[in-house]
C-alpha cells in the first residue's frame, strides 16, 4: 500500500489484480470538530452539507464520479449486495436516498465503485475474475461469514485489509473470542482480539493467498483516523472503496 494525497485529501492506495482500492483518512475535508475533517458519514450528527462536500472531495481525489459510488445501510451482518448499474438516486451523492441493507457490495462493472464506511471495523477489498467487492468487517460480520461470501461472489484472488482497530486496543469478552476458536491460536491475547489476523486466516481458508494489510490501528492514531471505540458516538467515518481497473 502507498500513501497518496490530492488537494489535502490523504488516503492509502493499493493495486490489486485488475482493480484498485483506497482507504481514506480523516484528512482533507471541511467538517468541524469532532468530525474534523473528512467525515463521510451522514448518520453521525455532522452537518449534511459538510459531509456532501467531503464526499465530493474524495470522489474528485480518486477520479470517481460521485453518482457511481455504491453504498448501503450497514448493520454488522454478512449480507452482500450486487450491482450491475449505478444506484438511482445515488445515496452517496444524495444522502437520504434508499439504501440496500448490506455490509458488503460487489460489481463486475467497470466504473462502479463499492464503498463501506468504518470507524474501527475493517474495510476489506477483494478482486477476482468476477469483479471487485468491498466488505465492512467487524467481529459480527467476520463471525457470520462475510469474508467467505465475498470471496465466492467475485472469485477473489487477492485482498487488501485497510486500517481498523488493532489488538493493542480491541478488548472483547470471551464470548467474542470463542466465535473464532476454530482459527487456532494467535487471533487473541487474553481479551485483545486481532481482527486483521482473523480476516487473514479466513481469507486463506477461502483460498486467497495474495493479501495486503495496512497494519494501522484506528484507535491509536487520532490524527489520521476516526475511532468509535476511542471517541464514542461523536465519531466520524472513514471509508474503503474499490473499483475495477488500475488507477
Amino acid at each position: 500500500m502507498k500513501w497518496r494525497e490530492s488537494d489535502g485529501v490523504r488516503w492509502l492506495q493499493v493495486e490489486l489484480p485488475g482493480a484498485t482500492a483506497a482507504f481514506t483518512t480523516r484528512a482533507g475535508g471541511v467538517s468541524e470538530a469532532p468530525f474534523d475533517t473528512l467525515n463521510l458519514g451522514v448518520l453521525t450528527g455532522d452537518e449534511r452539507e459538510a459531509v456532501l462536500e467531503n464526499r465530493r472531495r474524495l470522489a474528485a481525489a480518486l477520479d470517481l464520479r460521485p453518482d457511481r459510488v455504491l453504498m448501503g445501510l450497514q448493520v454488522h451482518g454478512a449480507e452482500l449486495h450486487g450491482h450491475d448499474s449505478s444506484q438511482a438516486p445515488s445515496p452517496y451523492a444524495e444522502p437520504g436516498s434508499s439504501l440496500p441493507v448490506a455490509d458488503g457490495h460487489f460489481t463486475g462493472r467497470t466504473g462502479l465503485a463499492p464503498l463501506v464506511l468504518v470507524a474501527d471495523c475493517l474495510p476489506l477489498a477483494l478482486s477476482g475474475g468476477a469483479g471487485v467487492a468491498m466488505l465492512h468487517c467487524g467481529w459480527r460480520g467476520l463471525a457470520a461469514g462475510i469474508v467467505a461470501r465475498g470471496v465466492s461472489v467475485v472469485g477473489a484472488e487477492a485482498a487488501a485489509i485497510g486500517p481498523g482497530i488493532g489488538p493493542c486496543c480491541y478488548e472483547v469478552g470471551p464470548e467474542v473470542t470463542a466465535r473464532f476458536q476454530e482459527l487456532g491460536d494467535g487471533i487473541a491475547k487474553g481479551r485483545m482480539l486481532d481482527l486483521a489476523e482473523v480476516a487473514r486466516r479466513q481469507l486463506r481458508a477461502a483460498g486467497v493467498e495474495q493479501i495486503e494489510s495496512a497494519g494501522l490501528c484506528t484507535s491509536c492514531d487520532a490524527e489520521l483516523f476516526f475511532s468509535h471505540r476511542r471517541d464514542g458516538e461523536r465519531s466520524g467515518r472513514q471509508g474503503g472503496v474499490a473499483w475495477k481497473g488500475q488507477a
